[in-house]
């Protein structure tokens, strides 16, 4: 199923930031003020994915100067932001799949991961990765994973939708030491992360789950799912100073992190193709 990743809205509440920047630059424009050319040919055609993608650039610079560290991250945050984005695409537009109080939910969490991955490719420019191909069966391209029914049981969709959240909010969190030094992305990461954690707290509830994690309880997804939860039972923490006596409180104050070989080992078997 095509992605579509066109809908101005939706890259605005990707990064209140941007949006702002937005509005601010439109009123120079109005006001007779300079702006670079792509800026002002952007907010001038009044289209908001042009526009954004030129106020990204004029954020962070040319893609191209980027370095090498960073471009890595975005890429590896855009990886699993083309798999989010697919899966609510394809679960929200599944005729019959979603019970009405889960279909509102879900089509929202859509409308976020969409955003997200054009947010990134217009950081990224040309140094974005192409979409890989998934099969969200988890049978790296058989279609007939553990997964099978992902897209004919709402239960199922709901499931490989937590393992996703939760994963996703460790991900991001792994990162965010490689990209200290580079300001502006780091704080375009964390908006991120932070609107992912929300969605996993959600996701969680609509199963029946506490919105948070603990231990590394996986919350009863199925056995194929469970990878996400590794580490998740560290009681240690070490601005603490000292290892805390209630070892649930504090596995449920902390999410832990995930390197990126632990995000990629987890997700594999929904990537049929490309990465």
């Amino acid at each position: 199923m095509h992605t579509d990743y066109n809908e101005p809205k939706r890259l605005l509440a990707a990064d209140p930031a941007i949006a702002e920047r937005l509005s601010t630059r439109q009123a120079e424009i109005d006001a007779g003020a300079s702006t670079n050319s792509a800026t002002r040919a952007g907010l001038m055609m009044g289209g908001a994915v042009l526009a954004t993608a030129a106020l990204a650039t004029d954020v962070f610079g040319q893609s191209s100067n980027l370095p090498g560290i960073v471009v890595d991250v975005l890429n590896f945050a855009l990886t699993l932001e083309h798999l989010e984005a697919e899966f609510y695409v394809r679960g929200v537009g599944t005729a019959g799949l979603l019970p009405e109080e889960m279909r509102g939910p879900f089509d929202q969490i859509r409308k976020h991961e969409v955003a997200h991955v054009a947010f990134l490719q217009s950081v990224l420019g040309s140094r974005a990765i192409t979409k890989p191909t998934f099969d969200f069966t988890a049978g790296a391209g058989g279609g007939n994973g553990p997964f099978a029914d992902v897209f004919r049981n709402a239960r199922t969709f709901a499931a490989v939708a937590q393992a996703f959240e939760d994963t996703g909010v460790r991900a991001y969190k792994g990162q965010a030491a490689n990209l200290m030094g580079h300001d502006d992305v780091l704080r375009a990461a964390l908006r991120i992360h932070s609107v992912e954690a929300r969605h996993a707290s959600q996701v969680r509830r609509m199963r029946g789950q506490k919105g948070w994690i603990t231990q590394s309880e996986p919350g009863n997804l199925p056995a194929a799912a469970t990878g996400s939860y590794k580490g998740e039972s560290n009681k240690f923490q070490f601005i603490l100073g000292q290892p805390d006596s209630n070892a649930q409180a504090q596995t449920e104050a902390f999410d832990e992190t995930l390197t990126k070989g632990q995000v990629l080992e987890i997700v594999r078997p929904f990537i049929a193709g490309g990465m």
